[in-house]
């Protein structure tokens, strides 16, 4: 989901915004705190958002499609990492998955998932290569409504998988790089392999994408 590509995320702390409120506004906003609201989004399908912009958890993403996973991946020459192996996980929303399978593209309340989880190698009977621990260590949504964001997408981090999502301020690196990069609707459809051939078969990729030297992300096989 970079996210702030959709395999990259932020961390969150640093796009958390302060609420201000005054006066009379204060005892509004308090009240309108106290109504009764969803603890996640819904199932299936659309983003849920809470009273002060803030995205709601995404409670079932695991049950949703599983789109690809990708290990240590990073879009700069220098890759200022962690230190240790991180995969990424890629999900969205099952109605999204439908629509693009028929279309090539994207439909509005688009929800793309990014999970990152710690790459360990010892455990078990493993002797060599990598596997997934259990312990998920970041989280992040991209997700697409147009009627709530000015050029239809946006991207929420995550503290933990149970905590409200915060937005990603617009002029963060991740929108940009999505923008001059993302083969399907700023999306990385390059990197999803039952997907970029219904976006080639569809011709939906974009001009940008098409033109780009490089060639097909999967053209190069690993070594």
């Amino acid at each position: 989901m970079s996210i702030p590509s959709l395999r990259a995320p932020h961390p969150p702390s640093l796009y958390r915004p302060a609420a201000l409120a005054l006066g009379a506004a204060s005892l509004l906003a308090a009240l309108a705190f106290a109504q009764p609201r969803p603890s996640s989004a819904p199932s299936d399908a659309i983003p849920g958002y809470a009273q002060n912009g803030d995205m709601l958890p995404p409670a079932s993403y695991r049950e949703w499609i599983y789109l690809t996973s990708g290990i240590d991946m990073s879009y700069t020459a220098a890759n200022n990492g962690p230190g240790h192996s991180m995969f990424d996980n890629v999900f969205v929303n099952p109605r999204a998955y439908r629509s693009f399978l028929s279309t090539g593209t994207w439909p509005d309340k688009t929800m793309l998932v990014l999970e990152v989880r710690e790459a360990r190698d010892k455990g078990s009977i493993n002797q060599a290569g990598h596997y997934q621990g259990t312990e998920i260590m970041g989280l992040e949504v991209h997700v697409k409504d147009a009627a709530r964001f000015p050029h239809g997408w946006a991207f929420f981090a995550f503290d933990s998988p149970a905590a409200n999502g915060t937005l990603i301020p617009e002029g963060a690196p991740c929108y940009s790089c999505h923008a001059a990069h993302g083969a399907v609707d700023t999306t990385f459809v390059q990197f999803y392999p039952t997907l970029l051939p219904i976006a080639q078969q569809k011709g939906t990729l974009s001009a940008d994408f098409r033109n780009q030297s490089s060639t097909p992300a999967n053209s190069t096989p690993a070594k």
